[in-house]
C-alpha cells in the first residue's frame, strides 16, 4: 500500500496535513468517559493517531474510500477490527455502534450538512460532535438569530445541541488545498432534548420559513397560517429574527391547530 492516498474530488477529499491543527481538533473533543468515539472519514489518519492515543479501543472509524481503508489497515492495525467500510449517511448507528457516541471528523464539504442531519436523526445516541466544515457553513450553523448566516441547521441543531465555533483553519493546511477556509465547530447535546412538539413539525415550520427567508413569516408560512399563529405576534418578522424557542412556539401551534 502507498504511503499516500490520492485525494478524490468526487468525494470532496482535502486531507488535513498540519499536525498542530489536528491536535487542536482532537483536544476539542471531550468524548465522555464511556461509549464510542466515531471518526468520520479518517482518510490518511491525521486525526486518528491522536484519537487512538486518547481513546484507545473506544475509537471506531467509518470510511467509504477503499484506498483510505487499505491505508488505515496498514498504518493503524490496532484500529482494523473497528473500521467500518461504509457510507456514514447510510449507516444505522443503532446497529453499527450501539450506545452513546461522540462523533469527530474533517467532514467532506459536499456532505457536511447531510452529516449533521444524520446526527439529528440519532440525537439520542450522539452526545457530542466536533467537526471541520467550510468556514461559511461552520459560521452559519453556529450562528444565532439576527444574523444573515442564521439558517435551518442553526435552528435544528440548536434545538438539541449547544454549538461553539472554535477556530478557523487556513487553506494551506490541507492537501490538496481547498479554495476556501475551514472552520471547526463543537456541538454538545443539551441535558434535555425533549420537545413540546413532534420533531417533524418543527422541521417543517423551520424549512418553510427559511426557504423564503426574505418574506415575513406570515407569507413564508402562508400554507400553514391561521389566527392562532397570528396571535403569536411573529407574523411580521422574518425567519432569521426568531430563536429556537419562538420556532418551537409556532410548531406547537401548527401541530395543535393544523395537523
Amino acid at each position: 500500500m502507498s504511503d499516500r492516498v490520492r485525494a478524490k474530488k468526487s468525494m470532496g477529499q482535502h486531507f488535513l496535513t498540519h499536525a498542530p491543527t489536528a491536535e487542536r481538533i482532537v483536544e476539542a473533543l471531550d468524548g465522555g468517559t464511556s461509549g464510542i468515539v466515531l471518526e468520520i472519514g479518517p482518510g490518511m489518519g491525521v486525526l486518528t493517531r491522536g484519537l487512538l492515543e486518547r481513546f484507545g479501543e473506544r475509537l471506531w472509524a467509518v470510511e467509504l474510500d477503499r484506498e483510505s481503508v487499505g491505508y488505515l489497515h496498514d498504518h493503524y492495525p490496532d484500529l482494523t477490527p473497528r473500521i467500518i467500510s461504509s457510507d456514514f449517511l447510510k449507516l444505522d448507528l443503532s446497529i453499527a455502534t450501539p450506545g452513546q457516541v461522540a462523533v469527530i471528523g474533517n467532514f467532506p464539504y459536499n456532505i457536511s450538512s447531510q452529516i449533521l442531519f444524520r446526527v439529528l436523526e440519532y440525537r439520542e445516541q450522539v452526545f457530542e460532535v466536533v467537526g471541520m466544515f467550510q468556514r461559511e457553513v461552520a459560521r452559519r450553523i453556529a450562528s444565532g438569530p439576527g444574523s444573515k448566516e442564521y439558517g435551518i441547521l442553526s435552528v435544528l441543531m440548536g434545538a438539541f445541541y449547544d454549538s461553539q465555533y472554535l477556530f478557523t483553519v487556513n487553506e494551506e493546511m490541507f492537501r490538496p488545498p481547498p479554495k476556501v477556509k475551514s472552520g471547526v465547530v463543537r456541538f454538545t447535546r443539551k441535558d434535555d432534548i425533549s420537545l413540546p412538539c413532534r420533531p417533524e413539525t418543527l422541521y417543517k415550520v423551520v424549512k418553510m420559513a427559511f426557504n423564503q427567508r426574505r418574506k415575513t413569516l406570515r407569507n413564508a408560512l402562508s400554507a400553514l397560517w391561521c389566527p392562532e399563529l397570528e396571535a403569536t405576534g411573529f407574523g411580521g418578522q422574518r425567519a432569521e429574527q426568531l430563536g429556537v424557542g419562538e420556532f418551537l412556539e409556532m410548531a406547537v401551534v401548527v401541530e395543535t391547530v393544523r395537523l
